[in-house]
């Protein structure tokens, strides 16, 4: 019997509560006005002696044309969420941590220890929810033939895609096909006045500034949210 109430206690007592990654000690902040905004306010924090200590912002970018929806990162998803699916030209929101670097610069300006791959016309980033490479970088042993491969490269005529930063969005090792690929920060377009399809975009100085300042060892993350979502789980995931 109290072997039966005890399993009856656990079963309805919440799981342990989220909140940032204990290593993690850069993050990358951005908040909209709502879930339905295209504008973002962008903050950067470095953990010192325990505490959120604000490095560098505010400064503006852009979000998916039709605001945010929730993302497939650390953070949990809310019941009953809705979660972005390929295609919906939102912004994936909650907290991501924060990957390499690609572009078709020879080098950039970086720490040491983040990864950093000069494209060329073989180097692929697979948007198709079809394919078992769904989400995922991949280069080929060939120059691109197939529309289909065409269609995947990483080096397009397009220089607002010249330099990005990955955000782990729906990301390995757990991909879910279908629901969202291809996150990246990189440079935006007409001058902040275009939004995006989903990525966080910004100016050049601003984006090369934050690749300079990302240090892999300190594990960075980006939490992105509506500014009332983040003020409801500030305390709760201990954000900056």
């Amino acid at each position: 019997m109290l072997r039966a109430v005890l399993a009856l206690i656990v079963s309805v007592l919440p799981l342990s509560a989220f909140e940032l990654p204990a290593k993690s000690s850069q993050c990358v902040v951005g908040t909209a006005k709502d879930w339905n905004t295209s504008t973002v306010t962008l903050n950067t924090y470095e953990k010192q002696s325990g505490k959120w200590v604000k490095t560098g912002g505010p400064w503006q970018g852009r979000l998916g044309r039709d605001g945010l929806v929730w993302g497939l990162g650390i953070s949990p998803v809310p019941s009953g969420g809705r979660i972005k699916t390929e295609g919906d030209w939102r912004a994936p929101a909650g907290v991501f941590r924060i990957g390499g670097a690609w572009g078709i610069h020879p080098s950039i300006q970086k720490n040491p220890k983040l990864y950093y791959r000069q494209v060329t016309t073989r180097d692929m980033w697979v948007e198709d929810p079809a394919s078992p490479s769904y989400n995922k970088h991949l280069v080929l042993d060939h120059e691109p033939a197939t529309a289909w491969e065409k269609k995947q490269q990483m080096k397009q005529d397009d220089y607002p895609h010249s330099l990005k930063l990955f955000i782990a969005h729906n990301a390995e090792p757990k991909i879910s096909p279908g629901h969202g690929s291809a996150i990246f920060f990189h440079i935006w377009r007409g001058e902040g006045s275009k939004p995006t399809a989903g990525c966080t975009t910004m100016p050049e100085k601003k984006l090369r500034e934050l690749i300079a300042w990302i240090d892999p060892d300190k594990q960075p993350v980006y939490v992105l949210l509506p500014e009332a979502e983040y003020q409801a789980k500030k305390a709760e995931w201990k954000l900056p």
